[in-house]
C-alpha cells in the first residue's frame, strides 16, 4: 500500500525509518511539509520519490492509498477530513480530532465514502501492553476490577524546540499524553461507561527555556491538571491523572488490579517493558519477560496494520471506533468539570485482535 506524508515535524523522524527500514507492506512514495526543506530533507535521506508542494497535491496523486497524517493536533481534522473528500484513506496521529464533534465528523465522512480512518497510539500493539493483555486473558491476575493510570511531567517547554501547540486547542495533557494511556486501559480493561473528573489550569503562561524559542512566554488556553475516574462496562473502576504541572522522578505509572493479584504495564508511550507481576503466594513483584513482538519503537505498526487490514478486508486494529472511543472519554473528562457530573459514553467499542505473537518481524498478520 502506497503513503503520503504530511507533516515533517518532530515525530516523523521515527516513521520515516520505519516505513522504509522495517514494515513490509508499506511504501512510503511522497512527503509534504509546509516547511519545504524539511520534507526536501527527508526524501533526500531516505529515498523518497515525490515532493508534494501541497497536502492537495498529495490527494490529488493517483498512486496514493493513504494519507499519513503527522500535522499538528489542531490540523488533523481539516487534513483528515480534505484527505477523505478527496478519496484516500487516513492514518492520523493522535488526538483523532480536537474535539469530540471533529472525531465523529471524520469517521460519518469516512463511512460515507467508504473509506477506513486508523491512527495513533500504537504503542497498544507493541511487546508491553500485548503481553500484559495475554497475562490479564490468561488470568494471572484473575478477573481486573480496578485500574491506575498516572502521567506526570512539567511540562514540554523545557526540551521541545516549538511547544507552544501543547497548551493550545488540541493540546493539553489529556489530548496530548491522554490517547496513550486511555487506548492502553481499554485494551487491557475493556470499553468506558461513564467518566467523571476535575480539572485546572494551574499556571496560566508558560516560559520556554528550550532553543530556538528561549524566552517566549506562551498563553495557556487549555487544563494542564487532569484527575479522572472511569467506570468500564465491565464493573471495574479505574482512575487516571494526567498533568503537565508536576515536578516528578519519572513519566508513568499503570497498573491493573484483579481479584488475585496486581500488574503493573509499561509505559504505554512505549513499545516493550518492564512489566510486574504480584502474585499473593509470592507476596513481592516478579519481573516478566515480553512474550509478544515489537519492543523497539515501533512507530508506523500501526499504520503497516492498517494496510494489512485493506488488504485482506479486516478491520485495522488501531480503527476509527477505538479512536472514536477513547476521544470521546477524554473529551468526556473535559465535560465533568464543567457539569460536575459522570458523563456517560454513546460510541461503542470492541477490543480489536490481538497482535500474533508468531509472524515475521515487520510482516503484519
Amino acid at each position: 500500500m502506497k503513503v503520503a506524508m504530511i507533516g515533517v515535524g518532530s515525530i516523523s523522524g521515527i516513521y520515516l525509518e520505519n516505513i522504509t527500514r522495517v514494515f513490509k507492506g508499506v511504501e512510503l512514495i511522497g512527503v509534504c511539509d509546509l516547511v519545504t526543506e524539511r520534507a526536501s530533507a527527508a526524501r533526500e535521506k531516505y529515498g523518497i520519490p515525490n515532493l508534494y508542494h501541497t497536502m492537495h497535491d498529495a490527494f490529488r496523486d493517483p498512486e496514493v492509498d493513504i494519507i499519513l497524517n503527522l500535522t499538528r493536533p489542531h490540523e488533523h481534522y481539516n487534513v483528515s477530513r480534505e484527505a477523505l473528500t478527496a478519496g484516500k484513506h487516513v492514518y492520523t496521529e493522535k488526538p483523532l480530532g480536537a474535539t469530540l464533534d471533529e472525531g465523529r465528523r471524520l469517521c460519518a465522512l469516512a463511512k460515507e465514502k467508504g473509506l477506513t480512518i486508523a491512527g495513533a497510539p500504537d504503542t497498544f500493539l507493541g511487546a508491553g501492553i500485548q503481553t500484559c493483555r495475554k497475562l490479564i486473558e490468561d488470568g494471572y491476575i484473575g478477573t481486573p476490577i480496578g485500574s491506575a493510570a498516572f502521567m506526570i511531567c512539567r511540562g514540554h517547554e523545557s526540551w521541545h524546540p516549538d511547544p507552544a501547540f501543547y497548551y493550545q486547542h488540541g493540546g493539553g495533557p489529556m489530548l496530548d499524553m491522554g490517547p496513550y494511556y486511555m487506548t492502553a486501559l481499554v485494551t487491557l480493561m475493556g470499553g468506558v461507561d461513564s467518566v467523571i473528573s476535575a480539572s485546572r489550569k494551574t499556571f496560566p503562561t508558560r516560559t520556554i527555556t528550550s532553543k530556538p524559542k528561549f524566552g517566549t512566554t506562551i498563553n495557556v488556553d487549555v487544563s494542564t491538571y487532569v484527575a479522572g475516574t472511569i467506570r468500564y462496562q465491565s464493573g471495574a473502576i479505574g482512575t487516571i491523572l494526567t498533568t503537565f504541572d508536576v515536578h516528578y522522578p519519572s513519566q508513568a505509572r499503570l497498573e491493573i488490579y484483579g481479584t488475585d493479584g496486581t500488574l503493573i504495564a509499561p509505559d504505554p508511550n512505549t513499545f516493550g517493558g518492564p512489566i510486574k507481576l504480584l502474585r499473593p503466594e509470592e507476596g513481592e513483584f516478579t519481573d516478566l519477560p515480553l512474550c509478544c513482538a515489537y519492543k523497539d519503537n515501533s512507530r508506523g505498526l500501526g499504520l503497516a496494520d492498517m494496510a494489512r487490514a485493506l488488504q485482506t478486508g479486516r478491520k485495522p486494529r488501531a480503527d476509527m471506533e477505538q479512536l472514536l472511543h477513547v476521544l470521546e472519554a477524554m473529551e468526556g473528562f473535559e465535560t465533568s468539570e464543567r457539569t460536575g457530573g459522570w458523563v456517560r459514553l454513546s460510541s461503542p467499542f470492541e477490543r480489536a485482535p490481538a497482535m500474533d505473537p508468531c509472524a515475521m518481524h515487520g510482516v503484519i498478520a
